[in-house]
């Protein structure tokens, strides 16, 4: 039977519900900043639900589920949150929060900071520590060659230089 002819439950109409945004497997590992913007993005998302709630519009009903959800994805990274202090990490190693200058096959020199999930982008050089370029840089020293796993095929980059803020 077409199913435009079978009556809706109200099981069916919780679906309107959004799916859940999918959280990592892995620690959520956050340098201050990182932590400062996840606290940012959950004040931000609150301020946003009371102004659609306060509109009343059952037009917006759709836009208050997307925040609400929200919502409760920010709230489950902040709970999470594994606060690193960069100070404690070891100068002469790259760790979470390293600022790390590499040098690739062709001489190009490029700089990656290691940084948590939530805060990586890498338009701007910050690479998430759980990355393959990020695992394949945890624990090498200036002078180390390491071996990017990439789609398009592997490249080797030599640690020239490791800095932290």
């Amino acid at each position: 039977m077409s199913r435009a002819f079978v009556k809706e439950s109200d099981e069916d109409l919780a679906s309107d519900e959004l799916p859940e945004r999918p959280q990592s497997p892995y620690p959520n590992y956050v340098t201050p900043a990182g932590l400062a913007r996840l606290q940012v993005q959950y004040s931000e998302l609150l301020d946003r639900r009371a102004q659609l709630v306060a509109a009343d519009d059952p037009l917006l009903k759709q836009q208050v589920r997307q925040v609400q959800r929200d919502l409760r994805y920010f709230q489950r990274r902040l709970e999470s949150a594994i606060l690193v202090e960069v100070s404690s990490q070891p100068r002469d190693e790259v760790h979470f929060g390293a600022m790390v200058d590499v040098g690739d096959e062709n001489g190009q020199r490029l700089t990656f900071s290691i940084v948590g999930e939530d805060e990586a982008d890498v338009g701007a050089g910050k690479i998430s520590w759980a990355s393959p370029l990020g695992k394949a840089m945890i624990g090498s020293k200036v002078g180390d060659n390491v071996v990017w796993k990439r789609p398009a095929g592997d490249t080797g980059l030599e640690i020239l230089a490791i800095h932290y803020a």
